[in-house]
């Protein structure tokens, strides 16, 4: 009896202290929709809180809340915020929707340009351009660079090919300059270069960029591109403008994408899986983590061969290509003996991007990743006739050497971000690390003879990169608002050759005996890719600190002036400052004009100091042995030579440009740049007459290096203009934008004492026409789209100038060689016209789970012009240039996708 009561008192004790301590919550939930249905991913916060969230598939949120008085907002990217008050008491439960309206990107507010906080570009003092994620879920392309490449027209990186590791790492630019010339950030921090440096005879010969593609596409929430020099604001590199990426922060979806795509001609089958998701960590934390891979088999457009194969007698060899059936024995169609296009890849990306409240004044985040990807491409036939080449007990019928590149790509970036005595302070260390491995496959090496391997491990490269930044802000109430900002950033850098093995470079001094019977050497090292010798290995650091300033003046709420200062310090190049200043007017709240002028400094990467290989390179059809020698190489100091110790780039950069809003249905911006490039850095042309006893020790026959040879200007104007309306019952969304830009190099080229006469080996006709005229000299882009019930209609057109490959030596009508087309002689140099291709696609909403789209991409299969001379085809193998690209050789494809968001 006595325990029954005790038991009785303690339940009634424990009813007591639950109703005194425990409160009923409060709900706010609702929906957040557009015309068309509803928003998955739309960001609901309560202001003057930590709550946020992201809606999830079927546009819903819910949050628990104390009881008061509270305003709610809903944002997304390119629609236009709401904010609603709401008055709550304990119990209540209240729904709270919203119906989003879409907007324009010149309200959206950007990161980029200022260090005040986010504005959008009618307030801001640069020209930035968002990559919304509605363009990003919309385009029809799988490759980050490539998206780009269709979406702004400033911007510029298509396939290469018959171009070693640049097959498989596209390089990128921006205004026309070069990949070293454009910074690229994640979430604001500074992204690590790749360690390739392009070497070969593509757009960005003997520069080093950032591999777009190890950045997988489904972690991409909206990207922002500032068309304006940086360097000031964000440090070396930032010359042509800056690209920020910036990652997602969804919680409450999982996102899958899978699509596949085929050329037309049966080659080039694409196929892409991707899967992202978010999680929620403590009240206010999360993580977003993606994976996707990515499929690429190989395309080929090169044409059927026209030289001989076993002699150099016609009709002898005629004779034999019959009896050993040697077009069977190729591995290719009809009469090839190549592959020309977009290499075969696999891609497969890991990422992450998170966020953790520590306090009330501070979060700690990192975003990080890894990337591996492995290529396959192929190089020039070796055929049984080149006996210094092709080992015949081998290969009887000669072979088609086999690049594969091994690439892995790793970064993580961590740091806390908080308020201290009203200073907002983010401090963060960021880690890239970036590793390319070849292996030649399918090969010899013919001074081994019979002994040789048929696959080599040939070096490779490694880059990393050590970030530490701090930066401190803060707005003032003077005059109608300042924000003074100030920072500090330490960069450490490594930069590794590795060595392949010893049968890819090995001499072990074969012979054969040619056809008048004499006897000489066989070439030495692996066909196709010598591996890099023990002497080329190394290992080099380098430090790089800064400091800036960085102070935004608001004078009246119309006019914006902003100044910047920066110091950086190198412990190879030393040290150098550079400054901002520009300024923002805003004629009307709708029209605003801007201009701004800044200098800019750019140290030779690492990359270009100490890179140093052979390589087989092909000049006019013939294959010769190259050897890059790096600034620490005696022969390169020789009095034959002389050449100095590389220069920084200096440059300045004058932009003055208009935006404004027309209504609200019209927007525009218009935008002229002129950016001059000091002493830039390039590789220079192959040196090999005059030279034979200097070269004979390395084994090769022409000698190239890095140097300041050029002074350049570019100057050009962007303009965009978007519209949308409603159109019966769907929305018509339309935008066209354009970019004309010119580069010229400026002055002589700049040699050294001991090569005095001899400009026109050091940098040639056609090393300047690359710098002027290997990129569209214009280039249009247009999007409309139509959105009705559940469907969605898109085409995009995208218009590319006039490119022009210039024959090193055809200044001199006497070294023009006879067009077999035409019977006469002619010139070897081309234009190649502008030419406009054409996506479209059509995408079905059956519920809010499952969106399925059919489309195709250069749906009127158009292709550069072809090679008008028969000596550019180089015995019918190249049909099209592999010098310039507008947009790549893969003509139509069509494809399906089916996203699905659970």
């Amino acid at each position: 009896m006595i325990r029954s009561r005790l038991l009785f008192i303690f339940a009634f004790f424990f009813c007591i202290v639950s109703v005194t301590f425990s409160q009923p919550i409060a709900v706010i939930k609702g929906n957040v929709s557009d015309q068309f249905g509803n928003l998955p991913g739309a960001r609901v916060s309560i202001e003057g809180t930590e709550k946020n969230t992201t809606t999830d598939v079927n546009g819903n949120y819910h949050f628990e809340i104390d009881e008061g008085e509270y305003v709610v907002t809903s944002k997304f990217v390119m629609y236009t915020p709401i904010s609603k008050t709401v008055n709550i008491k304990v119990g209540d439960t209240i729904t709270v929707d919203f119906i989003l309206e879409t907007g324009f990107s010149i309200d959206q507010p950007v990161s980029l340009g200022s260090r005040a906080k986010p504005k959008s570009l009618l307030k801001n003092t640069a020209a930035v351009d968002i990559i919304s994620p509605q363009q990003l879920t919309s385009s029809s392309q799988i490759e980050l660079s490539h998206i780009l490449h269709y979406l702004i027209p400033s911007y510029h990186s298509t396939n290469q090919t018959i171009a070693d590791g640049t097959d498989h790492i596209d390089p990128a630019t921006l205004r026309g300059l070069g990949p070293d010339q454009v910074l690229v950030l994640i979430n604001g921090k500074r992204r690590h270069n790749s360690s390739l440096l392009n070497v070969n005879g593509t757009v960005g010969r003997g520069s080093v960029g950032t591999d777009f593609n190890a950045i997988p596409i489904a972690s991409i929430e909206r990207i922002e591109v500032l068309r304006d020099g940086a360097t000031s604001q964000y440090g070396s590199d930032a010359i042509a403008g800056v690209i920020n990426i910036i990652l997602k922060k969804q919680i409450e979806i999982i996102q899958l994408d899978n699509r596949v795509a085929i050329n037309t001609k049966g080659d080039g089958l694409n196929r892409y899986s991707s899967a992202n998701f978010g999680l929620k960590i403590g009240k206010a934390g999360f993580i977003n983590v993606t994976a996707e891979y990515k499929d690429r088999e190989a395309v080929n457009r090169s044409g059927d061969y026209t030289g001989t194969v076993y002699s150099n007698d016609t009709s002898a060899d005629q004779l034999l290509i019959e009896k050993n059936s040697f077009f069977d024995q190729t591995g290719y169609a009809d009469k090839r003996v190549m592959e020309i296009g977009s290499a075969e890849t696999q891609n497969l990306a890991l990422s992450f991007n998170g966020e953790l409240t520590m306090s009330d004044y501070a979060v700690f985040y990192m975003h990080g990743g890894r990337n591996y990807r492995e290529g396959k491409s192929k190089g020039f036939y070796r055929f049984p006739k080149e006996q210094d080449k092709v080992v015949l007990e081998l290969f009887p019928n000669g072979f088609s050497p086999e690049i594969l590149t091994d690439i892995q790509d790793d970064a993580i970036s961590g740091g806390i971000r908080g308020v201290k005595n009203d200073w907002d302070v983010d401090f963060s260390h960021s880690i890239g690390i970036n590793r390319l491995d070849y292996t030649v496959n399918n090969s010899n090496n013919a001074s081994l003879g019979v002994a040789s391997p048929t696959t080599f491990y040939a070096g490779g490269f490694r880059y990393k990169q050590n970030t530490t930044n701090l930066d401190i802000s803060r707005t003032f109430d003077w005059l109608s608002g300042v924000n003074i900002a100030f920072g500090a950033e330490l960069r450490v850098e490594n930069y590794e050759i590795v060595a392949g093995e010893e049968a890819s470079y090995v001499n072990n001094e074969r012979t054969y005996i040619n056809d008048l019977g004499i006897e000489l050497p066989r070439i030495v090292g692996a066909q196709v890719f010598p591996g890099f010798q023990p002497e080329n290995e190394l290992s080099r650091f380098r430090t790089n600190s800064s400091g800036y300033l960085d102070i935004e003046v608001n004078i009246t709420d119309k006019l914006l002036m902003r100044g910047a200062t920066r110091y950086e310090a190198y412990n190879d190049f030393g040290g150098q400052t550079i400054w901002m200043l520009s300024g923002r007017y805003r004629i009307k709240d709708k029209i605003s004009v801007r201009a701004g002028y800044s200098t800019g400094f750019r140290a030779p990467s690492l990359h270009q100091v100490f890179f140093q290989n052979i390589s087989t390179q092909f000049v006019n059809g013939e294959s010769m042995q190259v050897g890059t020698f790096n600034n620490e190489s005696a022969i390169v100091g020789t009095e034959a030579f002389d050449i100095g110790k590389l220069k920084p780039e200096l440059s300045s950069h004058l932009s003055v440009g208009l935006s404004g809003k027309i209504s609200d249905n019209i927007t525009y911006s218009f935008d002229y740049y002129q950016i001059d490039i000091k002493d830039r850095i390039v590789l220079s042309g192959r040196f090999s007459e005059g030279y034979e006893e200097l070269l004979k020790p390395f084994n090769v026959s022409a000698a190239q290096f890095f140097t300041n040879a050029i002074d350049s200007k570019t100057s050009g104007i962007d303009m965009s203009l978007f519209f949308k309306r409603t159109l019966g019952t769907g929305e018509f969304n339309a935008s066209i934008g354009a970019n004309v830009t010119q580069t010229k190099v400026k002055g002589p080229i700049k040699v050294s004492k001991a090569l005095v006469g001899q400009e026109k080996v050091l940098f040639n006709r056609e090393e300047i026409a690359r710098v002027e005229h290997a990129q569209p000299n214009y280039k249009i882009s247009s999007l409309f789209s139509y959105d009705y019930d559940q469907f969605k209609f898109q085409m995009t057109n995208t218009f590319f100038g006039e490119v022009k490959f210039i024959h090193p030596n055809d200044d001199d009508p006497l070294n023009w060689v006879v067009n077999d087309f035409t019977g006469e002689k002619e010139t070897r140099d081309q234009k190649f016209s502008p030419k406009l291709v054409t996506d479209m696609a059509v995408s079905y909403q059956i519920n809010d789970y499952i969106k399925c789209t059919l489309g195709g991409n250069n749906i009127f299969d158009i292709y550069p012009d072809t090679h008008k001379h028969t000596a550019n085809r180089e015995d019918g193998n190249f049909v099209y240039s592999r010098r310039v690209q507008q947009f790549g050789v893969n003509g139509s494809n069509y494809y399906a996708r089916v996203l699905l968001r659970l």
